[in-house]
């Protein structure tokens, strides 16, 4: 029989707030985390704007070794996964580490360590390297050190999916806990990578948007989209299976009771055009929670703000929706945020279960011209205030990676 899996913790640090009800009170403000870039010199860039982390005061969570010992990447698992085990009021002391594990994914991973790394080697020479460079890189160094944080002995790893990382590291974490492995895991994802190289390198692929408008920056499903803002930050969520978090008398946020994941297997950055490998993955997440498409009240859209993405996407909804595609609310939560990468999906899962909890429905905020080819409900500009039981969270990444989770509101 499969265990029912909940959600009893979470932490977030995002470019519109550095908890999770910051960044809630961010949404239901209707705040734009987009801002000129701080992190390094833009001069030389036609790329101006990102979604960079503000006022986050890392001295409160670390000593200066960790400092400077830690990938920004690692620095942000670490606090959000703190976060969360604080929220879930979980007591490390008592509980069996050896069924409590982590998985956080990441899609760049210490990028930033790497620059510096370089920096140091061909100005002062290769002893000048520090012998942190490696672990400071590693992706698997984030689920690693927040193991180590909290003496988490289980199944401890990482997921490297590219943009559907953090969804795909809470979906295997769901069915580590479902089919009877582990008891709670922590899953999300992280990801900081507004960094020189990394820009540049998204520069040229013509991916980023180039314009200085924050407000007409990340523009889902607009007509007048034109290329995506990078963001940076990192989610977690606290997975319990149900008796655990019960005998604890743990608070339930939510229930997660679907996950599919495909690949388009057709290129490295452009999704199948029919938008079936994304269609599948929705499928599978569908059919795994034993629900129909009916079923579905909203959807927190990949939404990218890239011409190809988010009209494939909406074939993709459509492709496994059918006509109830018409019938259910759609968003994207990066008109806030700007795209984090490997840590998205994960952000976009605190969104969703915060979004079951209170009963209200993201805006897609800054719409202004609507694409004949993005034709759902995308509750343009103004939230919605309703009722909704399942919320389902789409991911899709370079390399045809699809993922699709689906959560379901807590009711005693």
């Amino acid at each position: 029989m499969k265990r029912r899996v909940v959600v009893t913790g979470m932490g977030a640090v995002s470019p519109i707030g550095n908890t999770v009800e910051e960044t809630w009170n961010g949404i239901l403000n209707q705040t734009c985390g987009i801002d000129e870039i701080t992190h390094f010199d833009t001069s030389d860039y036609k790329v101006k704007l990102a979604g960079e982390v503000k006022n986050l005061d890392l001295e409160q969570y670390f000593t200066k070794r960790d400092l400077k010992f830690n990938d920004r990447f690692t620095q942000f698992a670490r606090v959000v996964s703190k976060q969360a085990i604080e929220n879930a009021k979980l007591d490390l002391e008592t509980m069996n580490k050896n069924r409590f594990g982590v998985i956080i994914g990441s899609g760049i991973g210490g990028v930033e360590s790497i620059e510096k790394a370089e920096q140091s080697l061909l100005n002062r020479g290769p002893s000048k390297v520090s012998p942190y460079f490696i672990p400071m890189t590693l992706i698997n160094l984030a689920a690693g050190s927040v193991a180590i944080d909290l003496g988490a002995k289980g199944y401890v790893s990482s997921v490297v999916t590219a943009c559907a990382a953090g969804t795909n590291a809470i979906g295997e974490a769901f069915h580590k806990i479902r089919d009877g492995y582990e008891d709670v895991m922590i899953a999300g994802g992280s990801e900081a990578s507004i960094t020189p190289l990394s820009v540049a390198g998204f520069a040229s692929m013509k991916a980023l948007h180039t314009g200085e408008d924050k407000n007409r920056a990340s523009i889902p499903f607009d007509k007048d989209r034109s290329g995506f803002v990078m963001g940076e930050g990192a989610a977690v969520l606290v997975l319990e299976e149900l008796q655990h978090a019960l005998d604890r008398n743990a608070t339930i946020y939510g229930e997660i009771v679907g996950y599919g994941a495909t690949c388009d297997a057709y290129h490295i950055t452009a999704p199948l055009s029919d938008g079936s490998g994304g269609g599948e993955a929705m499928k599978q997440a569908l059919e795994d929670a034993a629900l129909q498409p009916s079923d579905i009240d909203y959807i927190n859209a990949h939404g990218t703000s890239t011409p190809l993405n988010d009209k494939t996407e909406t074939m993709a909804v459509k492709y496994a929706f059918g006509d109830d595609a018409y019938h259910l609310a759609m968003s994207s939560t990066k008109s806030y945020t700007g795209h984090l990468l490997g840590a998205s999906g994960a952000l976009e899962s605190v969104i969703c279960v915060k979004a079951l909890q209170e009963g209200y429905i993201p805006a897609t905020i800054h719409y202004q011209n609507k694409d004949e080819d993005c034709d759902l409900d995308i509750v343009a500009n103004v939230g919605r205030k309703q009722d909704i039981h399942y919320a389902m969270n789409n991911s899709l990444g370079f390399g045809g990676h699809n993922a699709s989770l689906i959560f379901k509101k807590w009711e005693d």
